[in-house]
């Protein structure tokens, strides 16, 4: 079992029949990362059986790298839990090697696209996608904002094509200002990816950089609709949805009406725990999105 389906790569808006939101919770193996918004972090074994007892549908990982991880291993976890794999994160390519696909230097914006596409594979291994958040780097100093655009214009199109090679969408993150100055908004994603030549890259709509940019996140999503092709859960202060000052319903009611059919992630912080983040999103999620 990997990541099932994605019918809004080539079919457009799926009907009402097969639309079905998909819950996950995050992990993260990347020691460097301690601190930031993942729920769990003691490894794959423990993240699987957690959201296994807790009634998730997949795992969303983050992974130092590809060749970081016991794939045997993780297709065991994958058979005896019945969990899918959601979407493995490329953030560690700029966490721990200082890689963007907007570096000044050609040789450093290889080594991204390089990492990025191992990163794919490895998502592909388990029929899901890799997303491309802080590795899209910033402009400045060295680099004007125009050719950092096209820079990552050019990231975005070869590693687009590449993973449709390997049957999975690539996901592309707007961030807030704080984290990057090139794409903050859903809006500016979306006209940058109809500018591209593939059609399958599609937008993650983080709920917490939206609290940040977007002027409405209800809005915002019903404006992106198609392109979304994945959604991290969190509320306005980056904790459990729930746990923050988030406007729920006309957030969950642009979702729906988008009829999104991917994966409601928790990329938040573990506060006060990770069991209790994990506990309040499944709970946040099922009065939302489970009829």
């Amino acid at each position: 079992m990997g990541c099932i389906g994605h019918p809004f790569i080539s079919l457009g808006y799926p009907t009402e029949s097969v639309v079905m939101i998909r819950s996950a919770v995050t992990v993260s193996l990347v020691s460097e990362a301690r601190g930031g918004p993942f729920v769990y972090w003691e490894g794959l074994e423990h993240a699987f059986s957690r959201a296994k007892a807790l009634g998730f549908d997949a795992v969303e990982i983050f992974a130092p790298g590809p060749d970081a991880v016991d794939r045997a291993a993780l297709h065991q976890l994958v058979e005896t839990t019945g969990l899918a794999v959601a979407a493995v994160g490329t953030g560690a390519g700029m966490v721990k090697h200082g890689l963007s696909l907007s570096d000044p230097e050609l040789g450093k914006r290889v080594r991204a696209q390089e990492f990025v596409k191992a990163m794919i594979d490895f998502g592909a291994e388990f029929e899901c996608s890799a997303i491309i958040g802080s590795m899209q780097g910033r402009w400045g100093a060295e680099l004007d904002k125009s050719t950092a655009l096209g820079f990552l214009r050019e990231g975005l199109n070869d590693l687009g094509r590449y993973a449709e090679e390997k049957d999975v969408p690539l996901i592309y993150e707007p961030l807030n200002r704080y984290e990057t100055n090139l794409f903050n908004t859903l809006a500016d994603a979306v006209a940058v990816l109809q500018e591209l030549d593939t059609d399958n890259v599609k937008l993650l709509a983080d709920l917490f950089h939206m609290n940040i940019e977007e002027v409405n996140v209800a809005d915002a999503i019903e404006m992106a609709g198609a392109y979304i092709g994945h959604v991290h859960f969190v509320d306005s202060n980056r904790q459990a949805a729930g746990f923050g000052h988030t406007d729920w319903g006309p957030i969950a009611e642009a979702i729906r009406n988008i009829h999104y059919a991917g994966y409601i992630s928790a990329e938040v912080f573990p506060i006060p725990s990770s069991d209790a983040a994990a506990e309040q999103t499944i709970k946040k999620y099922k009065e939302l999105f489970h009829d």
